[in-house]
């Protein structure tokens, strides 16, 4: 089974149970009362429609290299990781205004309904079932090398860790009396401020990406060390860095002695690539200029 394969395999399992979920969360909320479940559900149509974005892009990005793409296609995935970030900040945004309506009702005199006992028990069961797709999702991801995976595993996270908050409301509107049914739309508001944070740390990394940014300083300085262990090389300057989708791009020039044959500069240049190969995929893009040590 190749990456492609796995990747789509992971995603559909979580597709499946995001569809079984929402339809539970919505039957829940609606029969229950509980306004905070059914932005809860409205959580999990998310999740599922960011489901089918990473399998249509992921097969894209999984075209190796041609005429029209010399770099490959894996800038796809993190497209694919931007629309599930714009996904969820508008999840968000409408979650919080929703809550937000209810509340001003309440404070405007208007009681709002006491949730019941099948909301409280969906919240629950979205708690395990989420943090189990999550930890799956997310330790596919590491193995695959696969930032939008990454992504999504944090969507499921974060259904996870909303529900709590949506538990809790819901709890303390049933247990303690009608004059704290405000825990609910406040349980959902709850939710899309989580939402919003979520969404600013996935469309911040897709940004950089997009836009070309270096890799952080601590891995610039590993790709100079992995270098420069070589024999021979020396004074990597002018390196420039990138991230390709799934992958790593590096550019560097190095110093050398300039009488050494061009057979051993060749040979110490492919041990340079390897090395950083090794260290940081095999599908790591590599450009290595050579130049002579300076008298």
């Amino acid at each position: 089974m190749n990456r492609e394969q796995k990747i789509f395999r992971v995603t559909l399992i979580g597709s499946v149970s995001n569809v079984l979920l929402l339809i539970f969360k919505f039957v829940a909320g609606i029969v229950g009362n509980s306004s905070a479940m059914i932005a809860d559900a409205i959580h999990s149509l998310s999740d599922f429609l960011t489901d089918i974005i990473v399998i249509l892009f992921v097969g894209i990005s999984a075209k190796p290299q041609d005429a029209s793409h010399d770099y490959g296609h894996g800038k796809y995935e993190t497209i694919a990781s931007f629309i599930i970030g714009i996904a969820l900040l508008l999840t968000a945004f409408y979650i919080v205004g929703s809550g937000a309506n209810k509340i001003w009702l309440w404070w405007n005199g208007i009681d709002i309904v006491a949730p019941e006992g099948i909301a409280l028990v969906a919240a629950l069961f979205s708690i395990a079932i989420k943090e189990l797709l999550y930890r799956y999702t997310a330790a596919q991801g590491n193995r695959l090398e696969s930032q939008v995976m990454i992504s999504n595993a944090w969507h499921h996270r974060s259904d996870a860790l909303s529900s709590i908050g949506v538990a809790i409301g819901i709890g303390g509107a049933m247990l303690l009396g009608q004059k704290w049914t405000i825990l609910d739309p406040l349980a959902s508001v709850l939710v899309g401020g989580l939402l919003m944070r979520v969404a600013y740390q996935l469309l911040k990394t897709t940004t950089d990406e997009l836009t070309e940014c270096s890799l952080p300083e601590n891995i610039e300085n590993e790709i100079i060390e992995t270098i420069e262990t070589v024999p021979n090389v020396s004074n990597t300057h002018n390196l420039h860095t990138r991230k390709l989708g799934n992958r790593i791009a590096i550019e560097a020039h190095i110093r050398m002695d300039g009488s050494l044959t061009l057979n051993a500069v060749h040979d110490a240049t492919t041990k340079v690539e390897e090395n950083l190969k090794k260290r940081f995929g095999n599908q790591t893009h590599i450009i290595i200029h050579m130049e002579p040590l300076k008298a």
